[in-house]
Formats: C-alpha cells, structure tokens, sequence
C-alpha cells in the first residue's frame, strides 16, 4: 500500500510533536512512531531564562558546560526563542508547577547559575510536556501511525522522496516532499540507559545510509545519577539532579563527600565533570555504586517536588526521606548526532533532523542540564516554519529504498560500546571496539556503535563527556569538530574534520 502526504516526521518525542503540531495549519503531514521516545521520562524540567534571568547568562551557561565547542548562534536562537516556545506550551494546555503568587516555580540544576528550570508535577515535567503536545497534535487532526520505520525512499539523484514503514505485520510506503527524523538519541546501543528501549539509533544509521554527515558523535553524556537497582543493563530508573539542586550530596561508600573542592559549584558542577569523579570513585573503592545524600531536605520538599524519584527509590527498599540512595551514571544523552543546519536541514535533500538525533551545536562537548526539552521545543518549531516557508519539490524519476537492516548480535554489540566507550575511554580500548566491531556486519546497531568509536578514536584529547586517559587534557589542535560518514565498504569513517558543527 502506498499513500502519499506533504511531510513525514518520525518520532513522538517533544522534537517530533513540536514539529507536527507547527506543520498542521498549513502542510499535510503524518506523523510515524515506534514509541513515545525518551520525553515522558524528563524528569528536571524546561531550562528558561525570563524576567530577573537574562538569556544571555543562560547563554554562557550553556557554553561553560559545552566547554566552548557551542554553536553561539544556535545557543542565541535557544536561549531567545525557548520562554516564547514555553509560553505556547502553556497556551495549549501545560500545567507548571506555581508558587503561591501564581508564578512559574523555577529550581536550580548543575551548570545553572541561576535557578531557571521550570518543571511539572515536581519531578514529571517530560510526561506533562509530552501529554500536552500530544493533546495539541490531536486536536489540530494530525494523522499518526504507530510503526517503525524501516526505510527511506529515495531518488537517484539523491533527494529523500518518502518512508517504508512496518505496522501490523506490513510494509507500506508513505511518500512524502519531506521527512524529518526526530527518533532521539542512542541510549539503547548501551548496556545501561536512561532511555527507553525503542531509543537505538535508528534514525542516525537511516541518515548515515542515505548519504547523511555525522558530527560529534563521540560526546556521549552519561548522567551521573542514575538509581543503581542491581541491573547492568535494560533501563534505569533516573535521579534528577534538581535533587541536588535542592541540597542533596554525593558520598562515597565510607560517607565522604566526593565533589567538595573538586569544583566551584561542588555537587551542581557540570555533568561530564560530577560524572567522571563519580567513575574515579568507583574505581578508587572498588563499589559499583555511590551514595546520594538527600537527608539534610525537608521531607515536605522532597515528597512535593520529588515523587517519581521516591518511587522508583521505594521500589528497590530504599527510603529517599530518611536513608542515602544509591546510584551510578548511565548513559544519558547524545551531544552530537546527525549534521544540520539552523533549521534542521541535513546535507540529503528532503532530509530533515530535530531533538537529539540531530547536531544542532547547542550542546557543544557536554549537555547543560534542562535544554533537551527546550531543544525539542524551539528546534522543532524551526523545522516546520522552514518546511511551512518552502516545501522541497516532490520526488520524479526513479527511485530505491535505503533499508534499515538488522544487527546479528545486539546485546554483543552494547557490551562493546560499553565496555570501550563509556566515560573513561583511551586508544587500546577504542582500536579493540573497532576490531571486535568489525565482525559484526552493518545492522543499525553496529553503525551507530562503530560512528561513535570511530570519533572518540579520532578525537586524540579530552573535552566535555569526552574523556581519554591516555590524552587527558584538552588541546587547542582538536578546536575541529569529527565528522563520520560511510565510506564506499557501508562503513562509518571518520574522514575528515570541519570547523562548525552547523552549516
């Protein structure tokens, strides 16, 4: 069966629904989903800089925490357009959490030098973000499939011309002037995540096979509080740092504190920073875990502002009130992705990228805690207002499918990624992943998987969540930012380096 409309987005993240509900009034678009993405687990909140908080401290916030490998014109458009784009999410029907005055209750999260983060429910703002854009996209009639999209269709002069997607035990072919993938990041091609499972990497090994640019894919966060509920792999559950924000302190397991005198900011220091000390620690003690100290705030707070924390803390007999939580870092978030321009065009006509599946530059090396969700928001409203604007030409002439593929060896293929790739990484390691990689064919696993080896082997220094042992430090040589593409054997190669992450 085929059928044919104006814009096909792929992904019911916040990325996803932001750009489907912009496209509405005026494109016919369809939007296509294998699952709700990583949105409804957000726990922090919306990162917005209004009133007393200028945008710019925002700005430089962001850029401190990217170690200085931002794009300072998409950080502007972030910062600028993001309270904008929250007010509309208020508009279609976002509930906030309020103060008694009825103002938005803001909090402090790591990396912020002012509380900034609006949040919903306490600790649920990605589940309040995600019903409120999906209730939005529902009444304005946008048409949505649930499938997982399994390949592109594209011309043979290279534009992206539709999508083959697999729903009910069929494939059909949808085509479509425009596709815009917003499939999140690649959480499960880890042992350990945050994310949910139907967060792969799908969408970055789609782009890369149909000729698409990869940038900074070796800048992979690991937050450094996920609970530690004796699972090594699958997805667990996360510990916001708004619980630190709060007063909470990180311990090790003889009760010392391991971010005093490490940093300024101590326990609210940037994540790749609280991350890495925690790695260190656990090396040092031989533990597979550490301790957060919530004890010293007020029930009354912690009950309010952090009950999903509490439940998934009760759930493993552990008391969030009265006793230390354990927890470890998990990986959490991809820096780099898919490569764009300002408004989410990819370097593949018809192609387009939006949320953490795509290289927008505004999280430079290393993510500032709360702009994932402002990122969906403002840059999937700036992908429909370019596709609302001017509408690639609908595909003529002959055309074939770039199919997704499957991997032989999945849980093989995480062990490695994890076991060579996670916060502490070096050169010995990173040449093993690639051998060890390279027996396992070019499923959507293993690209992905082989894209991130690949950079963290090109990339001789140590920068944001991109930490090597053997090249600890940062050097004014790497100011460049990695780009992967596939090379005439289907596999990622780090060929050459560009001066912007962005176009």
């Amino acid at each position: 069966m085929t059928r044919a409309v104006d814009v096909v987005v792929i992904g019911a993240g916040v990325a996803g629904l932001s750009t489907a509900l912009g496209l509405a009034a005026t494109r016919e678009v369809l939007l296509l989903s294998a699952g709700d993405g990583s949105t409804p687990w957000a726990q922090g909140g919306v990162a917005a800089a209004y009133g007393e908080d200028d945008p710019l401290d925002h700005l430089l916030d962001t850029d401190v925490a990217g170690a200085g490998f931002c794009d300072p014109r998409n950080v502007r458009a972030l910062v600028e357009e993001g309270p904008q784009r929250l007010a509309e999410l208020i508009a279609q029907g976002a509930r906030f959490d309020r103060n008694a005055d009825g103002s938005l209750s803001r909090t402090l999260e790591g990396g912020h030098g002012h509380p900034r983060i609006v949040h919903a429910g306490g600790d649920a703002t990605g589940a309040e973000v995600h019903r409120a854009l999906r209730s939005a996209v529902q009444l304005a009639g946008v048409q949505t499939i649930t499938g997982r999209t399994v390949g592109l269709i594209q011309s043979d002069t290279g534009r992206i011309g539709g999508v083959l997607v697999e729903a009910g035990g069929q494939i059909s072919q949808i085509d479509a002037r425009a596709v815009v993938l917003a499939t999140g990041g690649i959480g499960n091609a880890y042992l350990a995540s945050t994310n949910p499972s139907t967060v792969c990497g799908d969408g970055i090994a789609l782009a890369l096979r149909a000729g698409a640019s990869l940038v900074d894919m070796e800048f992979v966060q690991f937050h450094p509080t996920a609970l530690f509920t004796g699972e090594t792999s699958g997805q667990l559950p996360l510990v916001t740092e708004a619980v630190r924000g709060e007063g909470a302190v990180l311990r090790d397991i003889h009760g010392r504190r391991i971010m005093a005198g490490r940093h300024p900011r101590a326990d609210l220091a940037p994540r790749d920073i609280v991350a890495r000390e925690i790695e260190a620690t656990m090396r040092r003690d031989g533990s597979d875990h550490v301790w957060l100290d919530a004890t010293a705030i007020a029930p009354d707070v912690l009950r309010q502002r952090f009950p999903t924390v509490l439940a998934s803390c009760a759930r493993i007999g552990v008391d969030l009130l009265s006793e230390q939580i354990p927890i470890a870092p998990a990986e959490h978030f991809l820096c780099g992705g898919i490569r764009t321009d300002r408004n989410g065009a990819t370097d593949v006509p018809g192609l387009y990228a939006a949320g953490e599946v795509a290289a927008t530059g505004v999280h430079g090396a290393n993510r500032l805690a709360s702009n994932s969700l402002l990122e969906g928001l403002v840059f999937g409203r700036r992908v429909a207002t370019a596709l609302t604007l001017d509408l690639p030409p609908t595909v003529q002439g002959r055309s074939h499918e770039v199919a997704l593929g499957h991997d032989r060896e999945p849980e093989r293929i995480r062990a490695i990624l994890t076991k060579y790739a996670g916060i502490r990484r070096d050169g010995a390691g990173l040449n093993a992943a690639g051998e060890e990689l390279e027996a396992l064919g070019n499923g959507p696993l293993a690209t992905v998987a082989r894209s991130v080896i690949e950079a963290a082997t090109a990339r001789q220094e140590s920068r944001g969540c991109h930490w090597r042992s053997d090249y600890p430090r940062s050097d004014e040589r790497w100011n460049e930012h990695v780009v992967v593409r596939l090379d005439e054997e289907d596999r990622p190669t780090a060929r050459h380096l560009q001066r912007a992450a962005t176009r």
